[in-house]
């Protein structure tokens, strides 16, 4: 009788394990990393869709997409978290994602309107350095100086192309010169951000390609007010971060419940202190003590989607051409 009740407990719990859904979310690396907002996502999100929240990172945000288009309709994923607005025309093209509704408030500059991604985050690329260094005020300046940078590779890294549509952005025809001068300050390209931030901390560059948030990092968590950021006078590109729903998800529901929590307060109040980047929905709490403010629009640089994919392969170009010499 105790061995009947015991298989038949093993069996119901087995059962409920079995019915549990999984919903599996890609993302990049820093997203999940134990300091990242992966852990406090994925915890807040499975106390309110009885679910299984799986998320794997794919490398740096560029990898996505190049992963995605490799896996095709076999995929395993349901949601795709951190393209940003720089890749989002090309990921539409693949028709690999599935058109979303998703409602919210948005803070993003400029509002929001796209039928197949939900932006969650915003901020500005900016060279960030000590506060000791006098810094640069542009990139000309920059390159004429003997400081060293570490940047991110376009192919790989949303950083990465960010910097180089905000140098396309800014200098148009003249951008294949700013990177030949710019080619002997680059002490390093790196596959993703950490990598490229953790140089920087080793003291291997003077400034390297990150955030206007980043130096936010140093002071709210570790109390440090040594780090900053470069202000320049060609202003700073922005990246708007989303997510999109796979079309070939088979927790349909489960994928736009998701979505939905991802513009929540639940979600939005976790990005400013763990991602270290704007949130695209205003947490009720508001932004916290030590979080610079935005950028004024003349500082705010972005191309839309279709003028970013349309740049991408001129500007790619000029930069692989300018460090192979």
């Amino acid at each position: 009788m105790k061995l009947t009740s015991l298989f038949a407990g093993l069996f119901l719990a087995s059962a409920a394990v079995a019915e549990t859904p999984v919903l599996t979310v890609y993302t990049y690396d820093s997203f999940i990393s134990d300091w990242g907002p992966g852990p406090a996502v994925e915890s807040a999100f499975e106390a309110t869709c009885g679910c299984d929240l799986q998320m794997i990172g794919a490398g740096d945000g560029a990898a996505l997409l190049s992963r995605l288009r490799l896996e095709g309709t076999r995929t395993e994923a349901d949601v795709v978290l951190g393209l940003d607005t720089n890749l989002t025309a090309a990921a539409a093209e693949t028709g690999l994602f599935s058109p979303i509704s998703v409602s919210a408030d948005y803070a993003v500059p400029g509002g929001w309107s796209d039928k197949h991604f939900a932006p969650f985050d915003w901020g500005y690329f900016a060279f960030v350095h000590d506060t000791q260094l006098t810094a640069p005020t542009n990139f000309r300046d920059l390159a004429a100086s003997d400081l060293k940078i570490v940047i991110q590779d376009p192919r790989s890294s949303t950083p990465g192309l960010g910097l180089l549509l905000w140098v396309k952005t800014a200098y148009g025809d003249e951008a294949g010169d700013i990177w030949a001068d710019l080619s002997d300050n680059i002490v390093t390209v790196t596959a993703g951000w950490s990598e490229a931030y953790g140089m920087f901390l080793e003291g291997e560059a003077d400034l390297v390609l990150s955030y206007t948030t980043s130096p936010a990092y140093h002071l709210i968590a570790e109390e440090d007010a040594s780090k900053t950021f470069a202000l320049f006078e060609e202003g700073h590109y922005m990246q708007i971060e989303v997510a999109g729903k796979l079309a070939t998800t088979d927790q349909n529901a489960l994928a736009d419940q998701f979505l939905q929590f991802m513009v929540s307060d639940a979600f939005q109040s976790i990005i400013p202190t763990t991602n270290w980047m704007f949130p695209a929905v205003t947490p009720k709490m508001g932004l916290p003590d030590g979080f610079p403010e935005a950028l004024s629009a003349e500082q705010s640089l972005i191309l839309p989607p279709a003028q970013a994919a349309a740049q991408r392969s001129a500007a790619l170009d000029e930069w692989q051409s300018a460090l192979a010499q």
